[in-house]
């Protein structure tokens, strides 16, 4: 017994013992029961897609971090939803306000991080998101972000989260404003398990062919096809080639049928983006699997 105790203790990496919580004997990742995200981290209430929304929604009590990546022009994984900088929130770095005529010639893929880094994401006031809260922040480079997180985790003991990366791509913008499928899948995938947090990653994706990629070279990584058409969940299925581990469409896609069905092919049912407390108790009457969501405080009870 002593011998097993020395080896559990000694075999603890980047993720602590203590937040190793929901590990099965198979030292897979115990999926949540009911997976509550946080949409951009949160983006209601915090910048979205940036460190301190990412340890706000932790403090929350969320399942799942969910965010943005895109890739810059020297190689570098960062947290955004646009290709390029985005005007309505983001100020330049002496406070300046960046015209949307001018946005443009800020496209990450021609960019180098540390250039990037110099703009504010946080400190404007945004119309869509009155409540969010305002500060200095920058565009994160996804490893930052893990290592903030996982030491966060460790610091306060908190459980160990999950993290829906979703890869920003399109076949029409290849080259110009991302790589290519198999680029983008491989220095993200660098990224992940470098830092040792494989078995909590689901990676999502509206461009197949990223999850493509994943199922052919990564088959131990969890996806999610995220869907805002009104094809079947057959057609889409068919479309994508194989059974991923969440479906994820827009909420307002959602049946009881669907979920149902969901169900019976074996997939989790996780739809985007909930953001009023009705539609939130909609969904969970229906019997999704879990709830993404720009305002995670509203999932909370």
């Amino acid at each position: 017994m002593r011998k097993l105790l020395i080896g559990i203790l000694t075999g603890c990496t980047l993720l602590s013992c203590k937040t190793q919580q929901g590990m099965n004997s198979n030292k897979e990742a115990v999926f949540p029961a009911f997976d509550r995200e946080a949409h951009r981290g949160g983006r209601g209430l915090m910048p979205e897609n940036t460190i301190p929304a990412m340890i706000h929604a932790i403090d929350l009590g969320v399942e799942t971090l969910e965010m943005d990546t895109h890739i810059t022009g020297d190689g570098k994984v960062v947290l955004s939803h646009d290709e390029f900088i985005n005007p309505l929130f983001s100020l330049t770095s002496d406070g300046k306000e960046i015209s949307a005529a001018n946005a443009k010639k800020y496209a990450l893929y021609k960019m180098q991080y540390a250039d990037l880094a110099k703009f504010d994401v946080g400190s404007k006031y945004y119309s869509l998101f009155p409540e969010q809260k305002k500060m200095k922040v920058a565009i994160p480079l996804l490893s930052d972000v893990i290592d903030s997180v996982q030491t966060y985790l460790k610091k306060t003991g908190k459980k160990q989260v999950f993290y829906n990366i979703e890869t920003k791509s399109q076949a029409k913008d290849d080259n110009v404003y991302n790589p290519d499928p198999e680029t983008f899948v491989k220095l993200l995938m660098d990224v992940i398990e470098s830092k040792k947090i494989t078995p909590w990653v689901v990676i999502q994706s509206f461009d197949k062919r990223t999850l493509q990629v994943l199922h052919k070279k990564y088959p131990n990584v969890k996806t999610s096809w995220l869907i805002g058409n009104k094809l079947s969940l057959a057609a889409n299925l068919e479309d994508l080639g194989f059974t991923p581990f969440i479906y994820s469409p827009a909420f307002k896609l959602v049946t009881p049928e669907l979920v149902k069905d969901c169900h019976a092919w074996g997939m989790k049912i996780v739809p985007w983006t909930a953001n009023t407390k009705e539609d939130i108790n909609t969904l969970k009457s229906l019997g999704v699997d879990g709830i993404i969501s720009d305002y995670p405080n509203l999932l909370m009870n």
